[in-house]
């Protein structure tokens, strides 16, 4: 393809592997893929995936096993919510969970957040940890508001939620809406916070309006259609993006 921008080199060890997910079908996409207003129903409150969400978990899962991508991915940082965080250790945890093995933390226990799913190993699996940059369009929408990271501990015994520095969510307010320009600062500084990290291949399983502004602020410098393809809204559910 043409780049009007031209060709560039980077070293590869200065690269990183990115894998963009965005989590699978929660309770609140159902109603509000039919009407938007149905996101400021306070029962969606950090919503959790529905039984095809865990359907469509299942699949990706079956997928980064078989193309042998699970052996490859050094870190999963996962979005502080119910339904992103089933979809991270869903995709990316062990088999499931036994007693037996009392010296493993399960990397979720069984029915969290009324999932009727089964314990989650963290059996040989990446480790997973939580952070508050990749979260969703923060404000007004009960959907986004997290709980305490002690519920969520409780819930995820082996995820990692030392990033987080307030148990309650004070990101979230009832009455004011981050800007998109807001949003999209956030995800800048998060990519710019990752580049920081040591390993070199990460999972980031987050939101499709967190990866649509984000992303739409790079590609400036690629050829329209790049621009475009990068920029483009996640229509599916547990879709895997590569940078």
């Amino acid at each position: 393809m043409d780049c009007g921008a031209g060709t560039c080199l980077f070293p590869l060890h200065r690269c990183k592997t990115i894998h963009l997910v965005r989590h699978a079908q929660g309770i609140h996409n159902v109603e509000g893929d039919k009407n938007y207003k149905a996101y400021l129903n306070p029962d969606y409150f950090d919503a959790h995936l529905t039984p095809l969400g865990w359907e469509q978990v299942d699949n990706l899962r079956k997928h980064v096993h078989s193309s042998g991508l699970i052996n490859k991915i050094d870190l999963v940082i996962a979005s502080p919510l119910m339904r992103t965080l089933q979809t991270a250790v869903g995709v990316f945890g062990g088999e499931g969970y036994t007693d037996d093995k009392t010296d493993v933390l399960p990397l979720m226990v069984a029915n969290a957040g009324n999932s009727f799913h089964g314990a989650i190993s963290s059996h040989n699996c990446p480790p997973i940890v939580a952070g508050e940059l990749c979260r969703e369009h923060l404000g007004v929408h009960p959907c986004d508001k997290r709980r305490s990271v002690s519920e969520y501990q409780f819930l995820f015994p082996a995820v990692d939620f030392s990033l987080i520095d307030s148990d309650e969510d004070v990101w979230w307010k009832d009455n004011v809406r981050e800007t998109k320009e807001e949003l999209a600062a956030r995800g800048v500084e998060f990519l710019n916070w990752l580049w920081t990290r040591k390993e070199k291949e990460i999972a980031i399983v987050t939101h499709s309006g967190f990866l649509f502004h984000t992303l739409t602020t790079f590609g400036n410098d690629c050829h329209p259609l790049v621009k475009k393809e990068i920029s483009k809204h996640a229509q599916f559910y547990s879709v895997l993006y590569i940078l």
